[in-house]
């Protein structure tokens, strides 16, 4: 079973390293956007905006119960996406989310 899971892990990499120089190499927006639409379901498209959503108001140092009232998500939600907004440095990776995305 390890040697199925190895396999597959490999395969799982090769496919993200080869969407992420597709991504990268590519500038056209209407492209990308199909692209997004083919990978994620419109649910996972609308979480993928939460995140960044809260992100943003996480650099505007609104609190998590703000951020979960204004956007009608759990508190769950937006503790993971604390979580990961500290763990990976966004402020750095991200800049500036507000005012790329208006709020």
């Amino acid at each position: 079973m390890a040697k199925q899971d190895s396999h597959s892990n490999s395969h799982s990499n090769k496919a993200y390293d080869y969407l992420l120089a597709l991504l990268t190499q590519t500038n056209d927006k209407a492209h990308l956007s199909e692209i997004l639409k083919a990978l994620l379901t419109e649910k996972e498209q609308a979480d993928l905006g939460n995140r960044l959503t809260i992100f943003a108001l996480l650099q505007q140092e609104v609190t998590q119960r703000e951020i979960s009232a204004q956007l009608g998500v759990g508190i769950a939600t937006v503790s993971r996406g604390a979580k990961v907004f500290h763990q990976h440095q966004i402020d750095e990776l991200l800049p500036d989310i507000g005012d790329k995305i208006n709020i």
